[in-house]
C-alpha cells in the first residue's frame, strides 16, 4: 500500500467519514485519489449529492486535513488504521453493500485473522436471564477458539464480553464512535480491558462522537464480521433485531434463546424462532452448525 495513497485516504475519511460506496463515487475515475479535489464545488456537489456549500467545505477541509501526519498521530495514540486494503481487513465486510472504508482499531489485530466469530448481542435492559443463557453459551464457544463479538453497549452486549474474557476467552467490540469519546461511559473500564488485551474496532475517526444514527450503521460490522449471530434478549422494537435484520442480509446464521412467554424481552427471540432461528441454551448447539471444525468437548 503506497504511503502517499494512505495518507490521501486518511486525510478524506476524517473529514468525510462515510463508507467505502460512498468514496467510491470519488474514485470511480480517480482511484488513488490524487485529482478529485480539483472537481468543481458544483461537479463535486453532483458526484456527492451534496449542497455546493458542502461540497466547498469538504474542499477545504481535506486540504486542511491533508497536512496531518495521520500516521504518526494515530500510533501516538496506539490508534492502527485498516483502509479496506489493508491485509487485515476483513474479507466478509467487502460483502456488505455499504463496508467501512476505513477500521480503526486498538488491541489486539491479530483477532481479525480468526474468522471463526460469532455475535451475542441483546437489550441495553437485559436481565440476569441473559447472562445465566450466555454462561450456558459462551464457554463451549471460547474452548473452540471462537471470537465473541458485541457492541460494547450497556446490558447484553457487556455482559457478552465481560463472560467472554471471564472464561478465558477472545472478544471484539465493535463501537459507535471515535476512540477519543468511549461510549457508554458505564462501559469505560471495560472498553479499556478490551483495548488492553483484546480489540476495539470502529469506522469512526477519532473526534467523533456517538451519535444515534451511527449505531445502526456499526450494527452492520457486528453482523458482517460475524458467521452466526446469537440473541439473548430483545424487545419487538429495537436495535438488537437491526442487527438481525443486517444478518439476514448477509445470510448468516441466526441463534434465538428462548425466554420467559410473559417477559417482553423474550418477545424478539420468540419471534426470530417462529421466523425460523435456532432456539438453543447451549454453545454445543451453536458449534453443531459448523461441522468442519473439530470440536473440543
Amino acid at each position: 500500500m503506497k504511503n502517499d495513497f494512505l495518507q490521501r485516504l486518511l486525510a478524506l475519511h476524517y473529514v468525510y467519514p462515510k463508507p467505502l460506496n460512498k468514496l467510491h463515487l470519488l474514485m470511480q475515475d480517480d482511484l488513488q485519489l490524487e485529482r478529485w479535489h480539483e472537481l468543481s464545488a458544483q461537479q463535486l456537489s453532483y458526484k456527492l449529492s451534496i449542497s455546493s456549500a458542502s461540497a466547498n467545505r469538504l474542499k477545504t477541509a481535506y486540504a486542511e486535513s491533508l497536512q496531518i501526519p495521520f500516521k504518526d498521530v494515530y500510533f501516538k495514540h496506539k490508534i492502527t488504521p485498516i483502509p479496506y486494503i489493508h491485509p487485515l481487513y476483513p474479507e466478509s465486510l467487502l460483502e456488505l453493500i455499504d463496508p467501512p472504508a476505513v477500521l480503526y482499531a486498538k488491541g489486539n489485530m491479530g483477532l481479525l485473522e480468526n474468522q471463526n466469530q460469532i455475535a451475542i448481542i441483546g437489550s441495553r435492559k437485559a436481565s440476569i436471564y441473559s447472562r445465566n443463557a450466555m454462561e450456558l453459551i459462551i464457554p463451549p464457544l471460547v474452548k473452540n477458539d471462537f471470537i465473541v463479538v458485541s457492541g460494547l453497549a450497556k446490558g447484553a452486549d457487556a455482559m457478552a464480553h465481560q463472560i467472554a474474557i471471564e472464561f478465558g476467552g477472545s472478544t471484539i467490540a465493535v463501537t459507535g464512535s471515535g476512540f477519543l469519546h468511549p461510549y457508554p461511559k458505564e462501559n469505560k473500564e471495560l472498553h479499556n480491558i478490551i483495548e488492553e488485551n483484546h480489540l476495539v474496532v470502529t469506522e469512526y475517526p477519532p473526534y467523533m462522537l456517538p451519535k444515534r444514527w451511527n449505531f445502526p450503521m456499526r450494527n452492520r460490522i457486528i453482523s458482517g464480521l460475524s458467521r452466526g449471530i446469537v440473541v439473548t434478549e430483545a424487545q419487538l422494537k429495537s436495535g438488537t433485531l437491526s442487527t438481525i435484520e443486517h444478518a439476514l442480509e448477509h445470510g448468516k446464521d441466526i441463534f434465538a434463546v428462548p425466554g420467559n412467554i410473559l417477559s417482553p424481552l423474550s418477545e424478539g427471540p420468540h419471534k426470530l424462532i417462529a421466523e425460523g432461528a435456532k432456539p438453543i441454551w447451549s454453545g454445543w448447539q451453536v458449534l453443531e452448525e459448523y461441522s468442519e471444525i473439530s470440536v473440543e468437548k
